[in-house]
């Protein structure tokens, strides 16, 4: 029961012979799919870990015939499920030895267990044993008096049953049997060479301990982690990963205590589990010297993602049942929030379930072993065990139970169907019946097939469907002792020129001929009336295939050859001789990129749905960045490590599948398409990646790597523009993918996920844009220095084309010396080089600070110290409306955000900075402008992200200047200027967002116009570390917003917007109010803050520009010494020194600002953090030596 502390010493129901407390419900099981099958359906399912390229078994004896290392995460997690204490050798894989009872290094066959009565008199008669009965009664110690051994001296001793280094153990009460072991030199020796022999056993692990014997089995026996559903030290290093956790800090943490620490305790059901998680925590808070959110790993380690059983197991426990042998889960677990014990498993499964926490008692204890054989009713010889954990498996081959080791779940099955003596996997890996939007006539295919394989082809056709693919439909045959794959196209009407099944049929036939490994193909049958479209045949090929790349269960030098190898067979199809293959005409020689760019275009545009601003971007980028030079080779099109079949027992390719989109062309489009997994997640849905992953330790060749592994091979210089040709593939997935949700949408598509591929296409192109940045930015970084007109300071960036679609922003980085190209994207030194209007604008806002604002200072200052200061200003309201008369009214959107001008006056990040630098002169210009934050950057991020109706409710009176509105991310406990670090709630419930935190400095909040606060707060904390924000849209009259006090700098209080403290206490929001997805909350803030730091610095250099101004007039009119200060060399030099700043600030506030219209935000990003860090330490200089020149009465 929740809650509970139990006494560990106690017998459970289930062993007193009452029935099990447990919930009768059984967890539903949901059987664990991959993102992707087999390439082209016709190979076999890989294991997480191929047993081809593990060392096999050098014996089935005990644990020093195995060759096999076990990983590090596996001995600690061994040790710390089997109570493993501090100190000399380990105790997590050894056993209690009693000193009056046989020793358990040798097997011993069991006799048929007593019943509980029985066992309650053996236990009252004599001391516990381990050929005793499994659990003591009510009220008897758990641990009575005996001799412990260390887990090797015993093994070597306890073989001698009755005799301990020649000593009768019979004849020896516990204290005198030590001493008398501790005083036998044979046992010194004996320890000596036991003690080496575990720690070379340590290093080799140990794949399974056996019993002589060789009896009929009855029971299969399973743990649950690491065997059903992933291990928790898998679980754990992936969360560490994730989460810029020490790695092994949470595996530390588990055998920290040994048996007596909070994870065994747990285990047990002997403390809570908000005990544990506050005891656990604080032991991984010691560990990693860091603070770490346990509760965030538990709720990952029990969420639905990670708990799914391997439908491998589950097939196997079908078979097992089918043949009428018995199945039991035997697991180390705990209890649940909810009071129930965590086990989410099918129960049926199981004739028997034995749970640690229910029992009192965990593995390798061998009483639990003995209660799930006495449920069974089955002797240990009847029995096999199967644990990804040694200590787990030495006890119970201890007990004459056979063990399997589990290193991957496809290998465990492998060897369990070796000692049953029949198949556990009767089904095709990855099929399941034909769709109904997929069926075809099984008559006319019958007659088709008989006539092609004659004789051969007799009995009943076996027709199945590969639960992959978006594209060409696959389809597993049988008939008879013939196994085939068919590949046809999808009904319906087709976008041209693709699903070419006779194109692929022709490539894998050639490339046959010239040793490239590809399947055997049979026949293409283009006759549309077989079975409704044209389709070929080839034949099933057994192999491995990785779904995952980054190739879990395997060294990192087998992941290394298996890199490699793929590497090696894309050199080989790119060195193909095409005359000597028939390839010649396959395609067109030349301007592959080129064709390819015009036909994934039109491919989209045939299937768009909706607008998407990356897409459109690299619409018009691509055409113009085209690489200058080509080769012409066979491509594959889609070369990726899950379209490769492997050897079962070489990193040898065996052959190449899916061709659908091959073609000749520039070789380098397949290279950078087979490193599309090296920026992708690993949680993708599509196809796992390597981003979040390190590669160095797992042995895998970075991106960069693998190009260089590639160009030593082909023997060629590696490429400059790399970063093209991954925009490129990755703005080509982004098409194939809008296209495979657009035939979802008329049933068309062949894979029944595909209508969750809407978002995924923003995704790929939001990545394809990036890259595109990385370009722009290194074209631009090898520009040629451009000479300046004569008296002009600016220079220009020609950003326009004659290619250009009308309407939309040109990113070219060309230069060009004429003044007429100083708009969009140029980079502009004073305004005398800014574009016609927009120095005239320029020159408005000037007048109008001399003729409104500047005047207006005094009373705008008598007023914010006023007891009115907390009230807005009504001369402020007054010179608003005077701005927005003139069109000096929300000059700040950038004009990627806003290309249409809808919200703004259109300016480019350079244009505006130099008008953001006049606003900069007044502390009350921005507002007076509309251009104050947080204001614009709250309504950037409603531009870019809002939705219609969020743009309607909030941006809008934002726009107009009657309203208000703050950003609250700041925290006291954490470093809020990095957003990941936010602790803030947000909590889905019912039809609203839950939201609690406690914010400061929170600007703008407590003005009475503030109608608006932008949320930042984490909706996910299991989710990767910049996926788990969110940012809600939270009117500022909701109940539960408590604003606690001004904050003040300085004493100044900055009124009436101010800097507030505030606590969100059960804030009720409309889930309608989150901005673009729960998890994007990170994205929307970087993508929020780029312009506002350009704004920030600006300003920053406008009010040192007026500070100077200041200075150098009181420098002129102050008298001392017999002259004017400004004849003082002192005082000349901080004048000059002054000068020298805040022009090298601004250059290089305005190279930020440059780079980011022609390269975007992220590639001026150290641009940006520079400025950060040089713009207000300029400021506070310029502003110290201007103080230093007027009189202290200023400073009172």
């Amino acid at each position: 029961m929740k809650g509970v502390r139990r006494d560990p010493n106690h017998l459970s129901a289930s062993s007193r012979g009452e029935s099990p407390r447990r919930d009768p419900s059984p967890n539903p099981d949901s059987g664990r799919t991959s993102p992707r099958g087999p390439g082209a359906g016709f190979r076999s399912e890989p294991a997480d870990s191929p047993a081809a390229l593990k060392p096999k078994p050098a014996g089935t004896g005990d644990c020093s015939a195995s060759s096999r290392r076990m990983t590090t995460s596996d001995t600690l997690i061994g040790q710390a499920l089997a109570g493993a204490g501090p100190g000399g050798l380990r105790r997590g894989w050894e056993e209690s030895l009693e000193a009056e009872q046989p020793g358990e290094g040798c097997a011993v066959a069991a006799s048929e267990p007593p019943s509980p009565p029985q066992q309650q008199q053996q236990l009252r008669e004599q001391p516990s044993g381990p050929q005793q009965a499994a659990l003591p009664p009510p009220g008897l110690r758990r641990r009575p008096v005996r001799l412990r051994m260390r887990g090797p001296a015993r093994a070597l001793i306890g073989c001698g049953r009755s005799h301990v280094a020649g000593v009768s153990t019979r004849s020896l009460g516990p204290n005198m049997c030590l001493r008398r072991l501790m005083q036998s030199s044979q046992l010194q020796q004996a320890w000596r060479v036991a003690f080496l022999k575990h720690v070379q056993g340590r290093h080799q692990g140990a794949q399974r301990w056996t019993h002589p014997g060789g009896s009929t089995y009855r029971a299969v026996i399973f743990d649950m982690g690491g065997v059903l559903i992933p291990s928790p030290g898998r679980v754990a290093a992936e969360w560490e990963l994730q989460n810029h956790i020490p790695s092994g800090t949470i595996v530390k943490a588990l055998i920290s205590g040994g048996e007596n620490g909070p994870w065994m305790k747990f285990m047990r059901a002997e403390i809570t589990r908000e005990d544990f998680l506050q005891e656990f925590g604080r032991l991984c808070s010691e560990i990693s010297k860091t603070s770490v959110p346990v509760d965030s790993f538990f709720s990952l380690l029990t969420s639905e993602r990670v708990v799914k059983q391997f439908p491998v197991m589950t097939e196997a426990i079908t078979q097992i049942r089918a043949k009428g042998l018995q199945t039991a889960v035997l697991s180390n677990n705990f209890y649940l929030p909810n009071g129930k014990s965590f086990l989410p498993l099918d129960q049926k499964q199981f004739d028997v379930v034995v749970e640690s926490c229910l029992e009192g008692v965990c593995k390798p204890d061998p009483r639990i072993y003995k209660l799930c054989l006495e449920r069974l009713g089955r002797q240990p010889s009847e029995s096999i065990f199967l644990d990804d954990l040694g200590p787990n498996l030495k006890a119970a081959a201890s007990l004459g139970i056979h063990t399997i080791k589990v290193h991957d779940p496809e290998t465990a099955v492998k060897e369990l169907e070796t000692l049953l003596g029949f198949p556990l996997r009767t089904a095709v890996p990855n099929t399941r019946p034909v769709r109904k939007t997929m069926e075809i006539p099984r008559d006319s295919l019958e007659k088709y097939l008989k006539d092609l394989l004659g004789t051969q082809a007799t009995g009943p056709l076996e027709l199945l469907q590969f639960d992959h693919g978006q594209s060409n439909p696959t389809y597993y045959i049988k008939l008879a002792n013939q196994q085939l794959v068919l590949r046809k196209k999808p009904p319906g009407t087709l976008l041209p020129s693709v699903h070419a099944v006779e194109r692929e049929f022709r490539i894998m036939k050639a490339l046959a001929n010239v040793g490239v490994p590809v399947p055997k193909v049979l026949d293409l049958c283009e006759d549309s009336r077989v079975i409704g479209t044209p389709f070929y045949l080839m034949e099933y090929c057994p192999g491995l295939i990785y779904k995952e790349p980054s190739l879990p269960g395997l060294e990192p030098s087998q992941r290394r050859a298996i890199y490699t190898a793929m590497n090696r067979v894309l050199c080989k199809i790119h060195s193909v001789d095409l005359k000597a293959a028939g390839l010649e005409d396959y395609g067109k020689h030349g301007d592959y990129i080129a064709r390819q760019v015009q036909t994934w275009i039109k491919q989209y545009r045939a299937s768009e749905t909706s607008t998407i601003p990356a897409m459109e971007r690299l619409i018009e980028w691509l055409p113009l960045h085209l690489p200058r030079q080509q080769k012409t080779t066979v491509v594959h099109g889609d070369f990726r490590l899950d379209n490769l079949l492997f050897h079962p027992e070489t990193a040898e390719v065996l052959a190449v599948l899916d061709w659908e989109l091959s073609t000749l062309g520039d070789p380098l489009a397949d290279v950078a398409y087979n490193c599309l997994a090296h920026h992708l997640p690993s949680n993708f849905p599509i196809q796992p990646g390597l981003s979040d992953c390190d590669l160095t330790e797992l042995g895998i060749p970075t991106a960069e790597e693998y190009f260089r592994m590639y160009c030593l091979h082909m023997g060629i210089p590696p490429t400059e523009n790399w970063n093209f040709y991954m925009a490129f593939s990755f703005f080509r997935i982004a098409a194939i993918l809008q296209g495979v949700y657009k035939r979802s949408l008329t049933g068309q598509a062949s894979s029944a996920s595909a209508e969750q591929t809407a978002k995924l296409t923003e995704f790929m192109s939001n990545l394809a844009w990036d890259f595109a940045i990385k370009e722009g930015f290194r074209v631009f970084k090898e520009m040629p220095a451009t000479k300046p007109l004569t008296r002009s300071h600016h220079t220009w960036a020609r950003p326009q084309s004659l290619l250009r679609t009308p309407g939309t922003r040109s990113y070219i980085t060309s230069t060009d010396s004429s003044p007429a190209h100083a708009s969009k994207g140029a980079l502009v030194f004073s305004p005398e080089g800014l574009s016609p209007p927009v120095r005239e604008l320029y020159q408005r806002l000037k007048q109008f600070m001399e003729r409104h604002v500047y005047p207006a200072e005094p009373e705008l200052q008598r007023h914010q110290a006023s007891a009115e200061r907390w009230t807005p200003s009504p001369l402020v309201e007054d010179l608003k409306e005077k701005a927005k008369a003139e069109g000096l009214w929300n000059l700040f959107l950038p004009l990627e955000t806003d290309p249409e001008k809808k919200y703004g006056a259109g300016l480019t990040n350079v244009e505006y900075a130099h008008l953001c630098e006049v606003m900069g002169t007044s502390l009350y210009a921005p507002e007076i402008f509309n251009c104050s934050a947080p204001d614009t950057g709250n309504m950037e991020l409603l531009v870019r992200y809002g939705t219609e109706e969020q743009k309607a409710r909030w941006l809008i009176p934002l726009l107009e200047g009657k309203a208000r509105s703050c950003f609250a991310m700041t925290e006291p406990q954490v470093a809020s200027s990095d957003a990941t670090n936010i602790e803030s709630s947000i909590r889905e419930e019912d039809d609203f967002y839950v939201v609690n935190g406690h914010k400061w400095w929170i600007s703008g909040i407590l003005d009475p116009r503030c109608q608006l606060c932008v949320f930042m707060g984490k909706t996910d904390p299991q989710a990767p570390r910049h996926q788990q924000q969110s940012v809600l849209l939270v009117p500022m009259d909701t109940p539960g917003i408590k604003i606690i006090r001004p904050l003040t700098v300085y004493g100044l209080e900055d009124a009436p917007g101010g800097h507030g403290e505030v606590r969100f206490e059960q804030v009720r929001v409309p889930k309608e109010n989150m901005v673009l997805g729960p998890g994007r909350g990170f994205e929307i803030a970087q993508g929020r803050l780029g312009p506002g730091r350009i704004h920030h610095c600006m300003r920053l250099i406008g009010c040192s520009e007026r500070a100077l101004a200041l200075m150098k007039a009181r420098a002129k009119s102050r008298v001392a010494f017999g002259k004017p200060l400004v004849e003082q060399g002192t005082v000349l030099a901080d004048i000059a020194q002054s000068r020298v700043e805040i022009e090298q600030a601004r250059l290089l506030v305005l190279k930020a600002a440059h780079v980011m219209d022609v390269a975007g935000n992220k590639a001026a990003a150290l641009d940006i953090a520079m400025i950060k860090m040089v713009a207000p330490s300029m400021a506070y200089r310029v502003i110290d030596r201007a103080v230093q020149v007027w009189p202290a009465s200023l400073l009172t």
